[in-house]
């Protein structure tokens, strides 16, 4: 302490102790103050008010956004937004405010329109001139005046966004649905169609637009079905048709031969036979129909299969001619003597595959005498044995291998059997009487 501090008033001691500091300090000891001309990416030094001030990057970057999205300058930087987006500029955010915009003339018209050069006031499009804040997901509709943000059809406005509506939740479709943005599509079931309202199904005639089916074709609800004509039948693959062979089926088809044909069979007949109706066989009677071949001096006699001529008088001398089939030995002539008194010649037809042994014929007498007998053989047509004789009493049995029985001829005659069959034979049977 000063040794003449103590005795100076207080206040002088305050002026006192200030004065001394000011002294010690020498000029060359000041110093010149900092000054910062570095700013931080994004600002700018700006001499005049010895600031950083924002740099507008839309302005001196060439096509800063691509596209159809806009420049945006922000402090520090730029966004690339949308056209449809709107900012807010933040007033009360950190850095330096915005520059003041240079001062415009009033515009003397209602909001939403603007003075032209008739000075008259037009109405302005925000939705041409992007002046409005709709959604990228919204339309915006011109107002005179004005303009409304909507939603798209099918979508509907949840919040600030357009949301697409599922309108298959709706039922709105018969069979399927299938969603879409802002829309739907109704799908129908195979053998089904859209109608003309898109959305039910109607059954599609599959028979009308070339279904596969060979023969024939019968349209159903959703599908068809494939069908054969008669004597066809469906093949596994469910479209083709295949012939039935029906002779296969049973050996009673026809009475003679079955011919399978193309969807269908036929019946055939042997020779001498024709059809009677569609399976049976029925003999062929030349001599009736006239397309035989015999001569005026024979007579034809019709068979089983076929016919045959034979002379219409077979009388030998002795004998004469009395009937058609019946020869007379007059006994009056010496030679009738040891002959029989008549001859009757008849014809028979012995149908073949018959079951052996059979009865062929019988012959009885129709008149008795006192002490006759009667014998009987076979003359001519039996070199294989097929046929023999047997007697059952007043009954003379003709038998062999195959044939029906036959009737009698009178005693005291000599009968005649002209058996015909397959294979044809003439069997002579002689009947004496003693």
């Amino acid at each position: 302490m000063l040794p003449f501090a103590s005795c100076l008033p207080g206040s002088l001691l305050l002026w006192a102790l200030l004065l001394l500091l000011l002294g010690t300090a020498s000029p060359q000891d000041s110093e010149e103050p900092d000054s910062y001309t570095e700013c931080t990416d994004g600002y700018e030094w700006d001499p005049d008010s010895q600031h950083c001030r924002d740099v507008n990057e839309c302005l001196t970057i060439p096509e800063a956004c691509k596209g159809e999205m806009k420049c945006i300058n922000h402090y520090g930087g730029y966004l690339c937004l949308p056209r449809s987006a709107a900012v807010i500029n933040d007033l009360h955010g950190e850095g330096p405010p915005p520059p003041v915009p240079p001062t415009q003339h009033p515009n003397p018209c209602p909001p939403g329109y603007e003075p032209n050069d008739q000075e008259s006031c037009v109405d302005v499009d925000e939705c041409a001139q992007a002046l409005h804040d709709c959604r990228p997901s919204q339309d915006c509709h011109n107002l005179p005046g004005s303009y409304q943000c909507t939603c798209p059809d099918g979508y509907r406005k949840i919040g600030p966004e357009c949301v697409d509506i599922d309108e298959c939740r709706y039922r709105y479709c018969q069979h399927r649905c299938v969603n879409l943005p802002g829309s739907f599509r109704c799908q129908c079931e195979p053998g089904f169609q859209l109608g003309p309202n898109n959305r039910s199904c109607v059954d599609v005639n599959e028979c009308d637009m070339g279904a596969p089916c060979e023969q024939r074709c019968f349209n159903s609800y959703g599908t068809f079905l494939c069908r054969c004509h008669q004597g066809y039948e469906l093949h596994r693959d469910g479209f083709s048709c295949s012939d039935i062979d029906e002779c296969s089926y049973s050996s009673y088809l026809c009475q003679y031969r079955c011919v399978n044909e193309p969807g269908r069979f036929s019946c055939q007949c042997p020779q001498g036979y024709q059809l009677l109706a569609t399976r049976l066989c029925q003999d062929i009677d030349e001599c009736e129909s006239g397309v035989h071949q015999c001569s005026e001096a024979q007579t034809c006699i019709n068979f089983h299969g076929g016919y045959r001529c034979v002379d219409t008088n077979r009388c030998v001398e002795p004998y004469v001619q009395v009937s058609d089939n019946r020869c007379l030995c007059p006994a009056s002539n010496p030679l009738c003597r040891e002959q029989p008194s008549s001859i009757v010649h008849r014809y028979m037809t012995i149908t073949s595959e018959r079951s052996v042994p059979a009865d062929v014929f019988q012959i009885q007498a129709t008149s008795v005498y006192p002490g006759a007998y009667n014998a009987f053989q076979i003359r001519a047509g039996n070199s294989q044995g097929d046929f023999y004789i047997r007697d059952q009493g007043a009954l003379l049995m003709g038998a062999g291998t195959f044939g029906p029985q036959a009737s009698a001829s009178p005693r005291g005659e000599e009968v005649i059997r002209h058996v015909d069959s397959r294979p044809s034979r003439d069997l002579d049977l002689a009947g004496l009487r003693s």
